[in-house]
């Protein structure tokens, strides 16, 4: 008994948790993803409304850019367009300017245009043409009424010149349905082109697009609505002042050259202004 006295004595204790402990932090970076992709949703769909056709496309070119390598001129008759940044010593640069010495009609370099400025009337041209397009970007935030009508412009430029195209879109149309009609938005999109026209002196065409109408349609009226919308937009320019001269002509293509997939489309309604290039 007295042995067993002197046995030492263990006491085993047993540690409770209460709860699930910690389970990282995994959740935190998940919601921090998801606010972020929202908050960039929002910020989309703010863009999408509150820009125009024109503005949008430049943002997605920003993203996409799509100039040609062969626009920078250079040196030589490379895949580059020069043997060296420093051929000829002087940096390669975009502009009309072409770096050989002898260049060749051909080889001569294009502006940011994309077209010899040479053979095409030059700098001055050229210089025009981007102030066209630079005063209708300016009207934007002006007022409700220029942000609305910019919504239905977009330029681009062509050998012809630049075109100035303006074009339906679904409840907000330039004349009444079939019909010569112009609505108040066409009045207020005239008003911006005589503005914006009046610096420069190029000539001008004036060519008018509809969409298609059902086959079932005993006469249809495409060819008659085209150049006839064409002609009343020549009338508004002259109202707001502009000079019959500068109007070289007046065109009707009917549904022609459809500017969307479906030919029954309201894009397809549209007129388009060339400011026309010097033929000297």
């Amino acid at each position: 008994m007295s042995a067993k006295s002197n046995a030492p004595v263990i006491i085993k204790r047993k540690k409770l948790v209460s709860g699930g402990g910690h389970h990282g932090g995994a959740w935190k970076v998940a919601y921090a993803d998801f606010v972020t992709a929202m908050m960039a949703f929002f910020m989309l769909m703010w863009l999408l409304n509150a820009t125009t056709e024109k503005q949008r496309k430049g943002i997605a070119d920003y993203f996409s850019p799509t100039i040609p390598i062969n626009r920078i001129s250079g040196g030589g008759e490379g895949s580059f367009g020069g043997d060296s940044v420093f051929s000829e010593e002087t940096l390669a640069q975009n502009g009309i300017g072409a770096s050989q010495k002898r260049p060749t009609e051909a080889m001569a370099a294009k502006g940011s245009t994309g077209v010899d400025a040479v053979k095409d009337g030059g700098r001055a041209e050229a210089a025009a043409f981007a102030e066209v397009e630079r005063a209708l970007t300016a009207m934007s935030g002006e007022s409700m009424v220029a942000n609305q009508a910019l919504r239905h412009i977009n330029t681009r430029l062509t050998d012809e010149g630049l075109i100035v195209e303006i074009f339906d879109i679904d409840d907000e149309m330039l004349f009444e349905d079939g019909s010569t009609e112009p609505t108040e938005l066409l009045n207020e999109i005239v008003k911006i082109f005589e503005k914006v026209f009046a610096p420069v002196q190029n000539q001008l065409a004036i060519s008018g697009f509809v969409r298609s109408y059902p086959v079932v349609i005993a006469q249809s009226p495409v060819w008659n609505l085209s150049s006839e919308r064409a002609d009343i937009v020549r009338k508004l320019l002259e109202q707001e002042g502009m000079p019959s001269k500068r109007i070289e002509r007046v065109t009707g293509y009917a549904d022609n050259r459809p500017a969307a997939a479906n030919p029954m489309s309201n894009r397809n309604n549209r007129l388009e202004i060339t400011l026309l290039r010097d033929p000297a």
